[in-house]
Parts: structure tokens; C-alpha cells; sequence
């Protein structure tokens, strides 16, 4: 959701009404020129023409709004130049300030223009200015008048506005701060606690203010307050407005703020996640180290620790999973997702904070454990042993004939979120000496969970042949794409799209752990991806496994080297 939703309509009340043609959209030269010409507003002939250009003034500062909050304050400046001059008269004006929301208006422009981060003595000084302005129409009259909404709490605290003209926000800050903790001891509320219409009237005063550093401090004490009452005491807009800014980046607050946020407002959870999604769906991804560092830094993974969050943003991913019809890139974001919420559990479960079950509530948690554990916690001697054990209980699990389909889902989804396990067991049936039946009957699972029995076992007869082949041709010193392509062609006559995917991950995998395969790797990759569909499917494969061997700490430069050319002639 892209912050607020537009609030402009019509207006017929104020010094009088509009009478002369409509001024174009956003055009700052008109209006600053007007701005110059009013003034103050000091003339009655000024004042007459302020009224009469009021609705549209209001018009135009909100779809001004509108457009500056989708950019950085650089940006704007930078596209548009005239808007400082333009914003500072306007605030010294009293018909503009005083006429409906415009007052309101033009401090949220003017937050969109304040830099979190400045960069030189430039843009210190324009925060600095902006400060000023929000300072004088803070204290303005209006904000003092009982119909204002933050009088409230403005008379309440016994002051008037020349006593901290220069520092009305942060004393008003200060003050709210104080009031709201002092009501709360260890995360209760103690008797003699703030009306709950007072707190959300306080959330209400901070929208426009959002973006100001010094406002953090509230934001934060707002987000982590519980009155008594069984209802959200603030203002859904207030929530929505600080999600917004925390997702685009225009503040930072604490994690324990940021997981109370998602706690006492799911749409914002749901927002962070499909933000993280959209995000990375639309960059072509060149790591998965750089996945990882999106998906941190969006604190989902941290937040998941508490398990109703964790469910939440799993049940999204798993949405998103089947609405894109388990595309590569959805599904490796899910898996990175997954591998860095175990790296969290596993530091939180020092505390013992929550019960495993809490997570997992609806799973044969003796499966899930063993997912849990990750791979470098196993000697590499042991993961075949390992991997068939994971397989004899999901296929205990799904060939119980009282399962629902939407049982055979969740078991399906709950080994997919752990793929790096079944990477390694596509990696050891061809590494390794070992017994590749469950190894097989997992992938073959994974890649056709919702098959009846006899499709199964068809496919299981299909890749075992491809795997059969493929151990023929492991050791070969010398091998031609005409070979390699012969084994493809030997199940590619069938019309089952999963045995293809199947097929893909085994020979993806054969190019890169076979003598053979490396010399033909490149060329074969590329008769792949002209004549199928599979690049994306490539791709995702060879980063995931740069990824496990980069997290493992296996040395095996000759195939991390054959990894890095194959993805770059990809992207090419």
C-alpha cells in the first residue's frame, strides 16, 4: 500500500469561492508568483484574491503531496526548484494556513522535503529552515484553537507557544513521552493510564510530523503502548503512515517497535512481506547473498521470531507461491527467508522463548526438527543419512490414505521452505555412494506432490533411468553435449512438466560436480536455455549452490569459478 490514500475533494466553505479558470497541475511558477504578490495579505485586495484562489491552492498543495511522497527530498528538490520558495511563503501566510486542511498540507510537504540523512552544510541548513517552518505553524493560531485536534495536548502541558517557539517539537515530544511511560511499568499499564481517545488522538497529531527525526521517540512509545482497552487505541492512519515511511526507508525505529507495529496491525505486516517480494522479483538476481541482505534488512526474519508473526508471513509466502505457480524466484526467496529465520530461532531458542510447536503447530514436529537442523551442523559423511530419514517420514506422511489435499499442501510447502536439503540430496545422489531410492522419491515428491500414487512411481521409473545414465557418464573423462542430450531426450517425449524440472535439477547438477560436465557445461547450458524455458530455473539453481558452498566453507574453487561463468552467461 503506497502510504495514504488522496484526500482531495471539493471545498465550499472559507473566504469565498473560486470564480476564475483552472491553473495547471503542479505548476509552482504560477503559484509562487501569486505567492509573491499576496504577501502576507495585508491589503484588502490581496485578501479578497487569496480567498478566491483558495480551493484550488489547497488542490494543488495536495496533489503536490501526492507526488512528493513517492520521492526522496534530493529528487524533489531537484525536479522541482521552486517548491522551497514556493512552501515558505505560503506558511507566513494567514488566509493560506488558516483556510481547511491546508495548514496540515503544507507540513506534510514540507516532512517530504526534510533529509534524514544530510550529506552537506546545504542540506543542514534547508533541515534546519524546515524545522523553523513547522515550529511557526505548529504555533500558528490554529493549533491553539479548541477545534484543533493537538490543542489538547498542546494546553494540557501548561504551555503557551512563545514559551518554546524555537523548540515546540521536541518539548511536545519530550512531554508526550514522559506522560505515556510514566503509565506503563514492564510493558503494563498501571492505574491512572492516558484515555485511550487521547493516545489516539496523539498518533493523529504525529502524521504529518512522521519523517522528523525528533519525532522518533514518540512514534516509538505510541507503537509500544498498551492502554487497557481491547481495541487499537491508534489511529489506523498513523499506522499505516509509519509502516510506509519505515518500508521506503524515511525513518528508523527499534525492533521492538517495528515487531509491536506488525503485531497490533496485520495490514502492515502483509505490506512489509509483499514489499520484500515485489522487490525482489523485479531485480534479476546475481546472488543470493545479495537476497539475503534485502530480506535482513526488512526485518522479517527477526520479527518471525514470534510465532504468530512467523505464521502470518509464511501463510503470505505460501499465497504468493501458488499464485505465481511456484515460479524460481518466489520460491528461492521463500527458502532464503526460511534459512535466515532458523539462524534467529536458533539465537532465540537460547532463551527459550517459544516452544517449537508454536511455529509449527499443525506438523509432525519429528519432520520438522530435522528440517530445522542446518547442513554444516552434520558431517557431510552423515547427510545422505539424513536426507533418508527426512523422506521416509514425509513419504510415511503422504501416503497415509486418510490425507486431504490441503494436508498434502502444507507438507509439500513445509519441504519446500527448506530446500537447501533437498539441493544437497539432488548434490548427493550424484557425489556420493549411496542408496538413491528416498533420495529420488523426495525430489521426485517436491516436484510432483499433488500426483497420485501410480504418477509417482512413474516418474520415480523416469528419473531413475536419467539417474542411472548419469552415474554412467560421472566418471567419463570425455564427454559431448550429443551425449549428455541423448539422456535428456530419453524423458523429454513426456508431456509431465515436473519430470522436466526434475531432470533439470539432476543435470544441473552433473555439469557441475562431474570432470566431464565441466567441459561441456557451458555449451550445454546454453542449448538449455535457447531451446527451453529454464533459464530462471537455471539461474535460481547456480546461485543457490555459489550460496550453500559459500555458507558450508566447502573448497571447491573449480566449481564455484564454473558457477560465477555460467551466471554471467546468463545475464549476458
Amino acid at each position: 500500500m503506497e502510504g495514504w490514500e488522496a484526500r482531495v475533494r471539493p471545498h465550499s466553505r472559507g473566504c469565498g469561492m473560486a470564480q476564475d479558470t483552472t491553473v495547471p497541475t503542479l505548476d509552482f511558477k504560477y503559484w509562487l508568483d501569486k505567492a509573491v504578490e499576496w504577501g502576507q495579505a495585508t491589503t484588502l485586495e490581496t485578501q479578497k484574491d487569496v480567498c478566491l484562489h483558495l480551493p484550488q491552492l489547497q488542490e494543488f498543495l495536495q496533489q503536490t503531496y501526492e507526488t512528493l511522497k513517492h520521492m526522496n527530498s534530493i529528487v524533489a528538490i531537484q525536479q522541482f526548484p521552486l517548491i522551497g520558495q514556493l512552501l515558505g511563503r505560503l506558511c507566513w501566510n494567514p488566509f493560506v494556513i488558516g483556510y481547511d486542511e491546508s495548514q496540515k498540507t503544507l507540513m506534510w510537504c514540507l516532512c517530504c522535503l526534510y533529509s534524514s540523512e544530510p550529506q552537506n552544510p546545504v542540506e543542514l541548513k534547508a533541515n534546519s529552515w524546515i524545522r523553523s517552518l513547522l515550529c511557526h505553524l505548529l504555533s500558528s493560531s490554529k493549533w491553539e484553537s479548541n477545534e484543533a485536534e493537538t490543542s489538547t495536548f498542546i494546553s494540557a502541558l501548561g504551555y503557551t507557544s512563545a514559551d518554546y517557539y524555537c523548540h515546540l517539537v521536541e518539548n511536545i515530544v519530550s512531554s508526550l513521552v514522559t506522560e505515556l511511560r510514566g503509565n506503563q511499568f514492564n510493558g503494563l499499564t498501571v492505574q491512572g493510564s492516558v484515555p485511550a481517545s487521547r493516545v489516539n488522538a496523539v498518533s493523529l497529531f504525529c502524521l504529518p510530523l512522521i519523517t522528523l527525526p525528533d519525532i522518533t521517540p514518540l512514534l516509538e512509545t505510541l507503537l509500544l503502548y498498551h492502554g487497557g482497552s481491547s481495541k487499537e487505541i491508534l489511529s489506523s492512519q498513523f499506522l499505516e503512515a509509519v509502516n510506509d515511511a519505515f518500508l521506503k526507508k524515511k525513518i528508523s525505529l527499534s525492533e521492538s517497535a517495528v515487531l509491536s507495529l506488525w503485531l497490533r496491525h496485520l495490514p502492515s505486516l502483509e505490506n512489509a512481506t509483499l514489499h520484500v517480494l515485489d522487490q525482489l522479483v523485479s531485480i534479476q538476481m546475481n546472488s543470493l547473498e545479495e537476497v539475503a541482505s534485502v530480506i535482513k534488512d526488512s526485518f522479517l526474519p527477526q520479527a518471525a521470531s514470534h510465532p504468530a508473526i512467523f505464521r502470518i508471513v509464511n501463510e503470505i509466502f505460501k499465497n504468493a507461491l501458488l499464485e505465481t505457480d511456484g515460479t524460481p524466484e518466489v520460491m528461492t526467496i521463500i527458502q532464503v527467508f526460511t534459512q535466515l529465520f532458523v539462524q534467529v530461532l536458533q539465537n532465540e531458542n537460547k532463551q527459550h522463548k517459544f516452544p517449537l510447536k508454536a511455529y509449527f503447530p499443525h506438523h509432525y514436529q519429528p519432520l520438522v526438527v530435522a528440517l530445522l537442523r542446518r547442513p554444516f551442523e552434520l558431517p557431510a559423511t552423515c547427510w545422505s543419512q539424513h536426507l533418508t530419514h527426512i523422506s521416509n517420514m514425509v513419504k510415511a506422511l503422504v501416503e497415509d490414505t486418510n490425507i486431504s489435499s490441503s494436508d498434502l499442501l502444507e507438507v509439500w510447502f513445509l519441504v519446500a521452505c527448506f530446500g537447501e536439503w533437498l539441493d544437497i540430496a539432488a548434490e548427493q545422489l550424484l557425489k556420493a555412494a549411496v542408496e538413491p531410492d528416498a533420495l529420488l522419491w523426495l525430489l521426485a515428491f517436491y516436484y510432483c506432490p499433488q500426483t497420485k500414487n501410480l504418477q509417482r512411481i512413474q516418474t520415480m521409473a523416469e528419473a531413475r533411468a536419467v539417474y542411472n545414465r548419469l552415474i554412467m557418464l560421472f566418471n567419463a573423462t570425455t564427454l559431448s553435449v550429443r551425449d549428455l542430450q541423448a539422456t535428456v531426450n530419453s524423458i523429454t517425449d513426456t508431456e509431465q512438466c515436473y519430470t522436466q524440472h526434475l531432470t533439470t535439477h539432476l543435470l544441473t547438477n552433473f555439469l557441475l560436480f562431474s570432470s566431464g560436465g565441466h567441459m561441456i557445461a557451458q555449451e550445454f547450458i546454453s542449448h538449455i536455455t535457447e531451446t527451453t524455458d529454464r533459464s530462471k530455473e537455471v539461474r535460481s539453481l547456480l546461485i543457490r549452490t555459489a550460496y550453500r558452498i559459500n555458507q558450508n566453507g566447502e573448497e571447491n574453487q573449480k566449481t564455484v569459478k564454473l558457477v560465477n561463468e555460467l551466471l554471467q552467461k546468463l545475464n549476458v
